[in-house]
């Protein structure tokens, strides 16, 4: 076996190394497209055209500046200033995500009623709640020296464009003629005190438990969610959990709801995303493992897809600062990437950072230790198109956090770390971008906030490292995971210091990877610091550990394909319990050939891939649930947790004794077939996973659009490898087998030869449906290729297309 390193660069230079690991004849074969698309790519560039030239004045810029953008879209700022840098951030994001930020900002203030109509004031009343409300000098000190005014200067940068538009020197981007609005303008606060962007966690599982608790007993809750490590969990002294309703969560699902648009009317929807969805994946690996010996760190974070993108690539440089990567386009800096010296990349740390607080209450005041005390009422206006007069809501708070819900003599409140200063999603990448060192990057992340993060690190020195890092509560007396009275006897007793939580630095083993896996290590006190009992699926951590062990010089090339890695390791273990069912019937005979000859990668073109994951993602695990599960308790169990499903098969037990397993495996298999001929036809060798599952981007504003507008809003369909717990992540709605989330980013660095390094953004970097970079990288993207990363001047200018000169305007 073999793979193939590359160097990118003005010269390509392919390196043909013995392979260590196992790898497939498929995955050397994709290994070696991804080098020659990049090949392609160079090759191309030296064709390029002479770039066009425009030159704008801009009103707050202080001094001439320059960007130019290279052919994938990705932008390369070059400022005189640090000042300038983020101010031309901010100006650039308006460019090309105006409508994305806009609808950003909106969303996250709740002032989505205005520009939509009444079906949108529960959602803005709901996203007020959870808005940032303490002191804004403590939430800016939190974030460290810059912080204010860097979002400050970004924030200027976005008004300036948004004052061209608005005086039409620049042009209004379509999809707001399409919804008929227009961009507000901005304040730096708006940028920080949103918080319901941010991933945190478990409080919809505390409620799920609580009702499966009330309807059977906890023991009950078994195939639930997995629990990591080994855990009994007791109902909290004086919770009811028969108290909790079923719809506790309604205020705070529909806050951290994203936006989408159906009609008209226009209303709010959410993609249905699975529970294993959710995650990404990194690793850094040392010089003394890569085939270079400079170290290699790659990233690619999982979330939900859409059009545009929910990352945006950029590069700033200005004396004495620069950076290259990822972040999120309305937050200044970025969160993935490198600053020329040190390179970092973060992964979900499934922290547990949330509770319910029950309350037994009187009116408008609520029972805390000896006494009763008064709920804080805020009253706030909401304003509605089409209506005269603004709305007036009220919203309440406990000490502990916004009341989502008042149910006679009872009212409910989420206690979020969001509440805490400097826990604006991922707004503390500020303080690490610019480290050095390790010292410093650790440091940085001594006070991050939310999400909780698994941070990987690499340097030009040679130097690793993982940092665990998040503002996590000290429970005493409790775990997290049910309900608890808010009565004052469970109370957060303060943070884990970053001490208290797991790192490492230069491990021995030349590797780190993380997959939001449970990763406390041998040893951690997890019983007094009760970090978290609720982590994703070990599958991708399985596969990308199988991949690395075996890897005594990883090469880019192996990097890439790993990221693009299709194989279901939990596959191995599924269709080994089936070796003992007997193929008594035809259609179970074909069924059981067909997943016992497969090769248990997802592969689009997979006849195997597609009767498995039809078969353990809709029917296996819900007929597990229906013979191990109280009916009581199935709605809420559902389709049950992959992980704990698996452990029940493999372990038998009273639920669900080995003759009854049996037949929840051939009865479930036999309907899983059954629906795949139904949807693909009667002939398996004409089964293809790829024909199911599809990569379809769509803009939020597609169902409002004219008809003749709609296709140039979207990217897709196209056949798509990977699957949920695969590497390459593709997670997909059980119902149309649609993929709704995954790694629309990625991004794989060879540390301290910056130019070599790759990435990929899907559907485009540009939000706007009228510019060429808008679906662009979306077919690369669905073949798992990727495209560089230039950094270095020279390597910017080889492939620019476009400069735009900017000097001071009024």
């Amino acid at each position: 076996m073999a793979a193939f390193s590359v160097e990118w660069g003005c010269v390509v230079r392919l390196k043909f190394q013995p392979d260590g690991g196992r790898v497939s004849k498929r995955r050397s074969r994709r290994a070696s497209r991804l080098v020659l698309a990049g090949v392609a790519a160079l090759t191309a560039t030296s064709a390029l055209a002479a770039p066009s030239r425009e030159t704008h004045s801009v009103a707050g810029l202080a001094a001439p500046a320059e960007i130019r953008i290279d052919r994938w879209g990705i932008p390369h700022i070059y400022a005189a200033s640090v000042r300038d840098a983020f101010f031309l951030q901010g100006y650039n994001v308006a460019r090309d995500r105006l409508w994305q930020v806009d609808l950003w900002r909106k969303r996250g203030l709740g002032l989505l009623a205005r520009d939509f109509g009444p079906a949108y004031a529960a959602q803005d009343r709901a996203a007020r709640l959870f808005l940032y409300r303490g002191d804004m000098a403590a939430e800016w000190n939190a974030y460290g020296p810059g912080a204010k005014d860097n979002t400050e200067a970004f924030v200027a940068g976005l008004n300036a464009y948004i004052a061209e538009v608005r005086a039409g020197r620049r042009p209004l981007p379509t999809e707001f003629r399409i919804a008929g609005t227009t961009p507000d303008l901005w304040a730096a606060e708006d940028v920080v005190r949103i918080r319901s962007h941010g991933l945190t966690r478990n409080v919809a599982n505390e409620v799920g438990r609580a009702r499966i608790a009330c309807a059977a007993g906890l023991e009950a809750a078994r195939l639930y969610r997995d629990i990591e490590p080994k855990w009994e969990t007791k109902v909290p002294a004086g919770l009811d959990p028969c108290a909790v309703p079923a719809d506790v969560l309604a205020d705070y699902q529909l806050a951290t709801s994203g936006v989408k648009f159906s009609g008209p009317p226009a209303q709010t929807a959410m993609l249905e995303i699975p529970p294993d969805a959710i995650g990404s994946n990194n690793w850094t690996v040392a010089g003394s493992r890569t085939a270079t010996g400079r170290p290699i760190l790659a990233n690619d974070p999982h979330r939900e897809h859409g059009a545009p993108s929910l990352r945006y690539i950029v590069h700033m440089e200005a004396p004495g600062f620069s950076v290259i990567g990822a972040g999120e386009p309305a937050l200044p800096g970025v969160s993935i990437g490198h600053n020329g010296t040190i390179a970092f990349g973060l992964t979900i740390f499934p922290a547990d950072q949330e509770d319910l607080y029950v309350y037994e209450t009187r009116g408008d005041a609520y029972r805390y230790k000896d006494g009763w005390e008064p709920m804080r009422t805020v009253v706030e206006e909401i304003a509605v198109k089409g209506e005269a007069q603004p709305r007036k809501v009220e919203l309440k708070f406990t000490r502990h956090g916004p009341v989502v819900k008042v149910d006679k003599d009872r009212a409910f409140a989420v206690r979020s770390v969001w509440s805490e200063p400097g826990t604006s999603a991922y707004f503390g990448s500020m303080g690490y971008m610019t480290a050095k060192t390790w010292p410093a990057f650790k440091d940085a992340l001594s006070n991050w906030g939310a999400p909780s993060e698994n941070q990987v690190y690499a340097d030009t020195k040679g130097e690793i490292g993982w940092v665990a890092a998040g503002k996590v509560p000290k429970r005493p007396g409790w775990d997290g995971l049910l309900p608890v009275p808010g009565d004052g006897r469970y109370e957060w007793t303060g943070f884990l210091t970053i001490d208290e939580l797991p790192s490492a630095h230069n491990p021995k083993g030349g590797w780190f990877a993380s997959a939001n896996q449970f990763n406390l290590p041998d040893g951690y006190p997890y019983a007094e610091r009760k970090v978290g009992f609720e982590w994703a699926n070990d599958a991708r951590m399985a596969r990308i550990t199988e991949v690395l062990a075996a890897k005594d010089k990883l090469t880019l090339a192996d990097a890439m394909a790993l990221q693009t890695d299709t194989t279901n390791v939990t596959a191995r273990r599924m269709v080994a319990l089936l070796a003992p069912i007997q193929a008594d019937e035809p259609k179970l005979a074909a069924a059981l050939a067909l997943l016992r000859g497969w090769d248990h990668r997802t592969e689009a073109d997979s006849a195997g891939a597609a009767l498995y994951e039809v078969w353990v993602g809709n029917f296996l695990g819900p007929a597990t649930v229906v013979r191990a599960t109280p009916q009581a308790v199935r709605e809420v169990v559902a389709r049950g947790d992959t992980a704990a499903v698996m452990d029940l098969l493999e372990h038998p037990d009273s639920t669900l004794p080995v003759q009854a397993r049996d037949e929840v495996l051939r009865q479930s298999l036999v309907a899983a077939y059954d629906d795949v001929a139904r949807r693909l036809g009667s002939d398996p060798k004409a089964w293809a996973w790829g024909k199911l599952h599809q990569a379809h981007f769509e803009h939020a504003l597609s169902p409002l659009a004219p008809a003749a507008e709609r296709e140039a809003l979207s990217a897709g369909p196209a056949p798509l490898s990977g699957t949920g717990l695969s590497p390459q992540a593709a997670g997909w709605r059980p119902d149309t087998f649609r993929v709704v989330s995954g790694a629309s980013f990625r991004m794989v660095l060879d540390v301290g030869a910056w130019d070599n390094s790759v990435t990929i953004n899907t559907p485009g970097q540009s939000g706007d449906p009228a510019s060429p970079h808008f679906r662009d990288l979306f077919p690369l993207w669905a073949k798992g290729e990727f495209v560089p990363l230039s950094y270095s001047r020279p390597a910017v200018e080889a492939v620019t297309e476009r400069i735009l000169t900017l000097t001071p305007g009024r």
